[in-house]
Order: C-alpha cells, then structure tokens, then sequence
C-alpha cells in the first residue's frame, strides 16, 4: 500500500502496535525500494524523530524549515517520511503544511499514547491514508526462523509474530521481551491515554479477553463475571470503554457475529481476537495454551494481514436426532471473510478425529445457501481435499504458507 499510495495526494500514515516493525517497513523496505526507483538522496528526507539528535526537530517550525530547506523544485517528487510524529507538538499541523507543499510525497508513522489510529481517522478523515502494519505472518516468521517447521510452528502460536522475537535466542529472553513490552508499554499507554484510575480492573479485563478468545461474549457478561470471579462491580459501560481502549491501542480486534442467511448482523455477542498471539499469551503467563484457540486466533490474523474483513457467522441448521429424525438449530461458521464482492466461508478445526467431528464441522457449513467457497483448516499436516459437497479440508500449513491454497479476490 505504501507503493500503490504514491502520488494520490494523502499523507500516507502507518499505523500498527508497538514494536510490530513500523520503522523498519519506512526506513529500511520502502527507503530501498525508493532507491531501486531512482530516487537520490537529495529527494529524501528522512527524519527519526525519537532520536535525541533530532530533538530541535521536534519544534513544529524547525522540523517545517528544516523539510522546507531539503525541498527541489525541478520536478521530481520528493519524498518526506517523518517516524514518531507523534513527538511534534502541533503534528497535524506540520503535516497540513506539508500537505500543501507541491511535489510533496508525506509518509509517517507514530505508535504511542498521542498518536493511535483515532486520531488518524479525525484529524485526517479524508487527507490521509492509513497503512496497517502487522506483527509477522508466520510464512515471514517461518522464512526468517528457519529450521523445522513443526517448531517454528510452536515457537510462533507461543510466543508470537513480533519481529523483535527472532533477534532473541533464549526462552527467557522471550519471556522477558514479551512481559516488559506490554506491562511497560501497551498498558501503560493504554492507561496515560486515557486516564484511567481502575488500573487494576483494565488488566482483568485484559486476562479475561486473553483466557475467552474465540468465545463469544459481551461487556454485560464480562461484568457479571467480575463480580462472580473476583467479587467486582465494574459496569458494562465502563468494560466497553476499556475494551475500546484496547482496540485503539491495536491489542485486540473485534469480529461480529452475521447471520448468513437473514444477511445481517447480531448485536448480542461478539469474539475478540489478540493481534499478537504472544502478547496473549504474556497476559496469561502461558496459561491456557489450548492451540484449538491460538490456531483459530492464528487463521484470524492471517485473514486480516491478507486485507480481509472477517466476521463470525451464524446460520440455521438442521440437526439428526438419535431416532434418525431432524429438528431445527443454529451451527457457527467460524470466519464469514469478504474482500471486494467476494466472499468464503472458513471452519477452524484443529482436529478431526472421527466421522461425528468431521460432520459437527462440516453441518454449519452445509445449511449455507450460497456458492461461495468453503473450506475446513486443520492442525494436522493432511493432503488437501475437496468433496462431493464442494468443501475443501487443507491443513494449517496449508493456509498459512501457500497464500494461493485460500484466496479470495
């Protein structure tokens, strides 16, 4: 997205949670693919603004005078990426001005408290482009790790897809990375953003939402649980607040639940799904390490970082009693995934190990009244599969290291 947004006149803005590689995707993948291009350094102006010898540059119009003075006007484009904005007072409007600067190609990225993708869809609703950036796909986490793939795999749904992780050797420098990030970062920002005085009460909500991934819930159930589990009133207003807070922080995201055949959506209930896998895990200290959960987590985020929308479907099925006969029910796809016009239904089953587990899987996916492709992902390493029904089984592996098993254009 950072190539195909050249030239359309927006600031470009990458976005994304702390440490998943924002600077690294500006000054190092796109600054090299400018070079390719043919741009010289005289069009190239680029400016980390968290490194202390910048500081002058946190000044608005010393940062403005100093682009302003590496400006050429013959022509050509030039190109301004600015990291951590968010440490200029009055950043938007430093980047109004460059805005209108002619010849100008703006691209930024900012991470904490100040600067979360809020504040991108205010201050620039209609100005600016934003560009999401995630935590490593296991495909990029697998090409950089090496070695078995059976233990990539473990190391992935344990500790996670940020790219920091591969630089580190031990367990327990993992561990330690992975703690220290979100107990000094994520929440931290979470908590100075939005002045919140019940501390405490925002990191069970964490450890709740960490331990239900993949179930269903609401801020009304997750109220009443804090008062039969740790005998506390938190409202359900207040929960929504806080998992709000979470989401802008880019910690967790929400999928809603669609009801396929009456083609809307259900307001009761949603699923919430951690956009790292390891910073759920951390929360949990490594409790709860069900990879039924963390695979179906995996397969989310792997539909999102593929520009999906993902919700979770609902639709009426038809169920065999023990006398052979049938009565009326409700079964749940997974995943209802769109892109464009386009749509494919998704099972995440880690295994199937019987007939009556391949039929509990396959009901949902059968009561769906339309064309589109549907397809069971499994945890085992099986061949893939197509049946009579129209349903493709293909493993994990699968999905996650051959785009092509699963796309959806």
């Amino acid at each position: 997205m950072l190539i195909g947004g050249q030239g359309n006149g927006l600031v470009k803005i990458v976005t994304g949670g702390r440490r998943c590689g924002k600077s690294f995707l500006l000054f190092n993948l796109f600054h090299d693919h400018l070079v390719r291009s043919g741009v010289d350094h005289e069009h190239l102006t680029e400016v980390s603004l968290d490194d202390r010898r910048n500081r002058a540059l946190r000044d608005p119009d010393e940062l403005l005078s100093y682009i302003d003075s590496r400006i050429k006007n013959d022509g050509r484009p030039n190109y301004v990426i600015l990291d951590e904005i968010q440490m200029v007072d009055d950043f938007v409007g430093v980047l109004l001005s460059l805005m209108h600067t002619p010849g100008v190609e703006v691209y930024v990225s900012g991470s904490n408290s100040r600067f979360l993708s809020k504040d991108v869809a205010t201050e620039f609703r209609g100005r600016g482009q934003e560009i999401r950036v995630w935590p490593l796909t296991f495909a990029e986490y697998f090409s950089a790790a090496r070695g078995d793939r059976l233990a990539a795999w473990k190391d992935y749904y344990t500790f996670g897809g940020l790219p920091q992780l591969l630089q580190l050797g031990s367990e327990r420098e993992r561990i330690d990375y992975l703690r220290e990030l979100y107990e000094l970062t994520y929440l931290r920002d979470v908590i100075e953003r939005n002045n919140i005085r019940n501390a405490e009460g925002l990191r069970q909500l964490a450890d709740i939402l960490a331990s239900s991934i993949g179930s269903p819930t609401n801020p009304k159930r997750i109220s009443n649980t804090f008062v039969s589990k740790e005998n506390v009133k938190i409202s359900d207003k207040t929960i929504k607040e806080y998992i709000g807070h979470f989401m802008d922080a880019f910690l967790i995201e929400e999928a809603l639940r669609y009801d396929v055949k009456g083609r809307g959506y259900i307001g009761t209930e949603t699923k919430y799904y951690f956009t790292d896998i390891g910073l759920r895990n951390i929360i949990l200290n490594f409790r709860q390490q069900e990879e039924t959960h963390i695979m179906e987590n995996i397969i989310y985020n792997e539909l999102r970082q593929r520009g999906c929308l993902v919700d979770v479907g609902l639709v009426e099925t038809w169920q065999r009693n023990e006398d052979g006969t049938k009565k009326r029910g409700a079964g749940e796809v997974d995943f209802v995934v769109n892109k464009g016009a386009s749509r494919l239904y998704i099972q995440s089953a880690f295994r199937m190990p019987d007939a009556e587990k391949e039929y509990k899987e396959r009901r949902p996916l059968l009561g769906i009244p339309d064309s589109f492709r549907k397809i069971i992902i499994v945890g085992d390493d099986i061949r893939r599969k197509t049946d009579e029904d129209g349903i493709t089984t293909l493993s994990i592996y699968d999905f996650l290291l051959d785009p092509e098993a699963v796309m959806i254009e």
